[in-house]
C-alpha cells in the first residue's frame, strides 16, 4: 500500500509511456522517503561519486518499494561514472558481467551494485561498427555497453516504476517516465514501444508477470497486449538465465499469483514445455499439483522457512513424469528402473530450457524415486526408507500427490502413522500389510536355492 502522506502530497503530473528529457521533481516534501530507510552504504556510494564530481542516485526497485513502504532487498545506483572510474573510488568494488558491465561494490555481505548511465543503441552501420553494443536478428539486445546521460538512462529503463532516481543528498526524487503515476495506479508499463522492448530483452516479459506479481498491479493493457505472440521469444534466452529468472518467479512469497500470470499469457509452457502439455491432456490434476506446491511454498517463505528449489521443481515437473514411466513399463521395463529412466530423460530435456544446475536435479530424481519405492513396505524395507536421508522429502511428495486428488490406497496415512509409533505396532503394521496380500490371493514368493541365486545375481530391481 502506498504512504498515506504521499497521496497527501502528491501534485497532479504528465500523462504518457515515454521517458521525458525534463524529468518530474519531487522535493522532499512530496514524497515519504525518510533517509534512514536507506542503506548507510548505498548512501556512501552516491555521495562519495557525487563528491568526486559525478552524478549518481539511487534508482530502480529500490526507490520504489520505499514508495510503496516495502522494505527493499537492495539498493542500487546508476551514476555516470564509468564502470573503471567507480573502481578507481573504491578498492572494494569489482566489476561483472560482459553483455552488461556493473560494479559491485562490496560492505561485508552487503553489495551496492553500481551501473553506468546507459545510452540507447546506435543503428545501422554505428551499430555495426560498435564494439560496445550489438543486436541478433530479431532484435535481442546481445551486448549493452553503450553510455550515456541521466535522461538516455531513464529512457532505456524497462519500466516506468523503475525509472525514478533518488538523490539522498537533497533529497529529492526524479521521475522521467511518469513512474509515481503508475505506482499510484497500480500499473506494470513498458518505457517505449512494447514490442520492440520485449525484442531487446524477452525476460522483460518474465519481469513484467513478476512485479505484477510481487506488488499487486495489473500489467497496462498496451504493455500486455504482445506477450502472447512474443512469448516464443524466451528460447533465445540462455538457459542458465532463464533458471535465475524461474528462482525470482517462484520464490518470492507470490508463486502462487506469478503460475497464474505466466499461463494466461503463454509464458509457462516457454519455461515448462512437458508440464504445460501435461496440462492440456490432465488438466485438474497438474494444475492442481502444482498450485498446491507452490501454495505450499508461499506459506513456507511467509513464515520464514527455508525452500529447496528441487522439491518445487520436482513439482513443478512430476505431471510430465508417470505417462512416461508407464511407456517404458508396457516395453517389459519394470518400475523403478522405468522410473529412473524416464527421469532422466526429462531432467534433460527440461535443462534444455532451464539449466538447472546437478545440486538440484539429483534431489529431484531422488524424490521421484522415492514414489516408487513407498509402496514397497515388506521385510526390513520401511525401516530401511525411513533411514534414508531422502524420506521425508518423498513422504512430503506423496502427501502432495495425494492432495492433488492422486488415489495412492492410504499409503500417506500408513506411511504418517508408522513414523509415529512404537517397534512393536511397526511390526504389526508389516504383518497386517502381509496378511492382506495373502487375503488377496498374492502369490508368495519362492526362496532360490543358494546355486540359483548365484548363477543369476540378485532380482533387487535397483533396490
Amino acid at each position: 500500500m502506498l504512504k498515506k502522506l504521499f497521496k497527501s502530497f502528491r501534485k497532479p503530473i504528465r500523462r504518457g509511456n515515454h521517458a521525458h528529457s525534463s524529468p518530474e521533481v519531487l522535493g522532499r516534501s512530496q514524497h515519504p522517503i525518510e533517509r534512514g530507510e536507506i542503506s548507510r552504504y548505498a548512501i556512501s556510494v552516491v555521495e562519495r561519486l557525487q563528491q568526486a564530481g559525478y552524478q549518481a542516485y539511487l534508482v530502480g526497485g529500490c526507490v520504489r518499494d520505499l514508495l510503496l513502504d516495502i522494505e527493499p532487498k537492495d539498493f542500487d545506483v546508476a551514476t555516470s561514472a564509468t564502470p573503471e572510474q567507480v573502481r578507481a573510488e573504491f578498492r572494494n568494488a569489482r566489476v561483472i558481467g560482459r553483455r552488461f558491465k556493473l560494479v559491485h561494490v562490496h560492505f561485508g555481505r552487503e553489495i551496492i551494485e553500481t551501473a553506468t548511465f546507459r545510452a540507447n543503441h546506435p543503428q545501422g552501420d554505428e551499430e555495426e561498427n560498435s564494439n560496445l553494443a550489438s543486436r541478433n536478428e530479431s532484435g535481442r539486445i546481445l551486448r549493452d555497453n553503450v553510455y550515456g546521460t541521466l535522461e538516455d538512462d531513464a529512457q532505456r529503463r524497462d519500466f516506468t516504476i523503475n525509472a525514478l532516481y533518488y538523490d539522498p543528498s537533497s533529497e529529492r526524487i526524479l521521475d522521467y517516465a511518469n513512474g509515481v503515476h503508475d505506482i499510484r495506479n497500480h500499473l506494470i508499463r513498458l518505457i517505449g514501444d512494447p514490442t520492440q522492448r520485449y525484442q531487446e530483452d524477452p525476460v522483460r516479459m518474465l519481469r513484467a508477470v513478476r512485479f505484477a506479481a510481487k506488488l499487486d498491479f495489473d500489467i497496462e493493457k498496451h504493455s500486455a497486449a504482445p506477450i502472447y505472440k512474443l512469448a516464443p521469444l524466451l528460447r533465445e534466452i540462455p538457459a542458465a538465465r532463464l533458471f535465475d529468472e524461474v528462482l525470482k518467479l517462484f520464490l518470492a512469497g507470490y508463486a502462487v499469483y506469478t503460475y497464474d500470470l505466466l499461463v494466461d499469457y503463454g509464458l509457462f509452457g516457454q519455461l515448462f514445455p512437458a508440464s504445460a502439455e501435461a496440462l492440456k491432456y490432465n488438466p485438474e490434476y497438474t494444475d492442481q499439483l502444482i498450485r498446491n506446491a507452490l501454495h505450499n511454498t508461499d506459506e513456507r517463505i511467509a513464515q520464514g522457512k527455508p525452500v529447496t528449489p528441487a522439491f518445487l521443481l520436482a513439482a513443478l515437473l512430476w505431471p510430465a513424469l508417470p505417462a512416461r514411466v508407464l511407456k517404458l513399463q508396457e516395453r517389459g521395463m519394470p518400475p523403478i528402473p522405468a522410473m529412473q529412466e524416464a527421469a532422466h530423460d526429462l531432467i534433460h530435456e527440461q535443462c534444455q530450457r532451464i539449466a538447472v544446475p546437478k545440486r538440484f536435479t539429483m534431489p529431484i530424481r531422488e524424490i521421484w524415486d522415492m514414489q516408487e519405492r513407498l509402496p514397497r513396505r515388506s521385510g526390513k524395507r520401511a525401516d530401511l526408507l525411513l533411514e534414508n536421508p531422502r524420506f521425508r522429502a518423498g513422504y512430503d511428495f506423496l502427501l502432495l500427490r495425494e492432495s492433488a486428488g492422486e488415489q495412492t490406497h492410504g499409503l500417506g496415512e500408513w506411511w504418517t502413522r508408522y513414523q509415529d509409533v512404537s517397534d512393536s505396532e511397526r511390526r504389526s503394521m508389516i504383518r497386517d500389510l502381509s496378511s492382506k496380500d495373502d487375503s488377496a490371493g498374492a502369490p508368495r514368493k519362492r526362496k532360490r536355492s543358494p546355486k540359483r541365486k548365484s548363477a543369476t545375481g540378485s532380482n533387487s530391481a535397483g533396490e
